[in-house]
């Protein structure tokens, strides 16, 4: 299964992955990684592994719906079965997702928290038990049919930043492990209802 890997920040998400396609018999690999932004250590870890990659920028487009469809072109080009959201902090529109199945991860058990600050958010409301989910992307804010999920639970001194660290280990390897289920036998969905094949 061929990936294309979409990223905003620091890459961890994408490194297990590139970690995981490392591995014999693991059924995907990652073709290409795009951004929304230059500089950044996702496109370094991509150098790093000889991966292509590319950046398509909100301000070189005349509006979202212009950088939508140039994002969808670059990721094209690439034939992807499957784009995978990890961490790319844009919300993809109807040219892109019209064209791509896309997986996204979470930092909380959707439908709780969705949003940017869901590890804050979790913290805030005083729940006892947060966690990832995989889950795939829609035309909503976090709202796609959930695709696997795991609980973290919340540690009476935790703060947003101990918390998200918790989450993060947890994530890398729900995707890793997500992905290989996928490449393994795909998956049906009923509604809002994923089941592995």
């Amino acid at each position: 299964m061929k990936l294309v890997v979409l990223a905003s920040g620091s890459g961890t998400l994408l490194q297990a992955l590139i970690d995981a396609a490392a591995r014999p018999g693991y059924p995907a690999q990652v073709a290409a990684v795009g951004a929304d932004r230059t500089g950044i250590e996702a496109l370094a870890r991509a150098e790093r592994a000889g991966i292509p990659s590319f950046t398509v920028r909100v301000g070189d487009h005349p509006d979202r719906a212009a950088w939508d469809k140039a994002l969808a072109e670059a990721v094209a080009a690439y034939q992807p079965d499957l784009v995978v959201s990890a961490g790319f902090m844009k919300i993809l529109g109807p040219a892109f997702l019209g064209r791509f199945t896309v997986v996204n991860t979470h930092p909380a058990l959707l439908p709780s928290f969705p949003g940017t600050h869901a590890v804050r958010d979790a913290l805030e409301a005083g729940v006892k038990v947060t966690g990832s989910t995989v889950h795939f992307a829609d035309a909503g804010v976090d709202t796609g049919p959930v695709i696997a999920q795991e609980a973290v639970v919340i540690e009476p001194d935790d703060d947003e930043d101990v918390l998200h660290e918790r989450i993060k280990a947890v994530e890398r390897r729900l995707l890793v492990e997500t992905i290989e289920r996928l490449g393994r036998g795909g998956c049906t969905v009923d509604g809002r209802n994923v089941r592995f094949s």
